[in-house]
């Protein structure tokens, strides 16, 4: 298991780390088998989604806002229970098949830290698996 270091600028935002994981995917020497991309934060998350128009990004970022509102009705006394909605929704993982040394992402595709409670130092585990 291998770590990438994240220091987010904002509450929320989504930083593209494609470019980090592929390096420990190279660095690994696998050829073949499969990239596991964990974050172990209740109030971050991690995706796979579109890299050309920073727009989705916007628009990924403004549904969840309206959807799960800052709300100060949440029981969690830290003010941050969007955060953990938000981070459960979008999720904690991500698994990316490895061919050839090489993430098999499609063209058009990124993998996203997902910032709910920033701006945080923060950290993405790399586990990558032979097979």
């Amino acid at each position: 298991m291998t770590q990438i270091d994240i220091k987010s600028s904002k509450r929320q935002e989504m930083i593209n780390i494609t470019s980090s994981v592929a390096s420990k995917v190279l660095a690994s020497g696998i050829k073949k088998g499969l990239c596991i991309v964990y974050v172990p934060h209740t109030t971050a998350g991690v995706t796979i989604n579109e890299s050309a128009d920073p727009a989705v990004r916007n628009d990924l970022i403004n549904t969840l806002n309206r959807l799960i509102p800052k709300d100060p009705s949440y029981e969690h006394a830290e003010g941050n229970s969007d955060s953990h909605v938000k981070s459960t929704l979008v999720g904690v993982s991500a698994t990316v098949p490895i061919e050839q040394g090489r993430m098999m992402l499609g063209i058009w595709q990124a993998i996203y830290f997902c910032e709910f409670d920033g701006p945080r130092s923060r950290h993405v585990d790399i586990k990558i698996i032979e097979g």
